[in-house]
């Protein structure tokens, strides 16, 4: 697996040079396994997933309390693999950290994917105590996941989730949480001239469906999908209509070949 700047990434390329590199941005306590292989070996396109500062294997550095923070970490990362624009795809906090770099570096973003995601990522006052607490972290990754799957979700993906979940550190996932809990653009929305795809499962209860539309009135050039029978983790209940999805919108994205630094 490929490391850069103590960032560990997973690359998928068929070696095209005719569409637009991906970058998939995880979420909070999460790793890029999150995002599942018809995702992250999407046909036809060069995919970088990465883990965040602290996650996964990137467990050399440790993780950040702010979403600008993550957003400038990225920025770096990319100019250390000699990206010089991408069409950055996030969950949940992943899609704020997406957001934050369309807002303070719009030269590097030629397009954006938001799933399961918003302008303002409020997190509930007890399970941010929970996190926040060595001796109660695993309540808040049991309420998490409780909110975080449709009803007819397999029970086996859950437990995974769960305990993948459950292998970032307690500083790092409390750090996330505090991230998103302070995270607020809901006025600068405008500012976005991107072509934007706003991905929703129809049963998320942690960013639920007023969250996409929110996005997807407040941003020029959107795109809004719903996708029923899913929730928060919409990516892993239903990857096939998610890439679908992506693939659909990244065929619209204008870009001109070999782009680099």
């Amino acid at each position: 697996m490929p490391v850069s700047g103590d960032l560990f990434y997973s690359l998928h390329s068929d070696k095209s040079i005719e569409n637009p590199p991906l970058v998939l941005i995880h979420g909070a306590g999460g790793t890029r396994l999150y995002w599942p292989p018809e995702i992250r070996r999407l046909p036809g396109y060069c995919v970088y997933a990465l883990d965040l500062p602290g996650h996964g294997k990137s467990e050399l550095r440790g993780g950040h309390q702010t979403i600008d923070k993550y957003a400038d970490i990225l920025v770096e990362w990319l100019e250390a693999v000699h990206l010089r624009r991408a069409v950055f795809v996030g969950h949940s906090m992943g899609g704020a950290i997406a957001l934050s770099i369309a807002l303070q570096h719009p030269e590097r973003v030629i397009g954006l994917g938001l799933i399961s995601s918003g302008a303002r990522l409020k997190v509930h006052p007890t399970i941010l105590n929970y996190a926040a607490d060595p001796t109660t972290y695993n309540k808040a990754a049991d309420m998490l996941v409780s909110y975080s799957f449709s009803p007819n979700a397999p029970k086996r993906l859950v437990e995974l989730a769960h305990r993948r979940m459950l292998e970032t550190r307690q500083s790092v996932f409390s750090g996330d949480l505090q991230a998103c809990n302070r995270f607020d653009i809901m006025d600068k929305l405008g500012a976005i001239k991107q072509s934007t795809l706003v991905l929703c499962g129809a049963e998320d209860q942690m960013t639920p469906l007023r969250y996409a539309q929110f996005l997807s009135t407040s941003i020029t050039d959107t795109r809004l999908v719903i996708v029923p029978g899913a929730g928060h983790m919409v990516m892993l209940e239903k990857p096939h209509l998610v890439a679908e999805s992506l693939l659909s919108f990244l065929n619209e994205i204008s870009y001109l070949p070999g782009e680099r630094l």
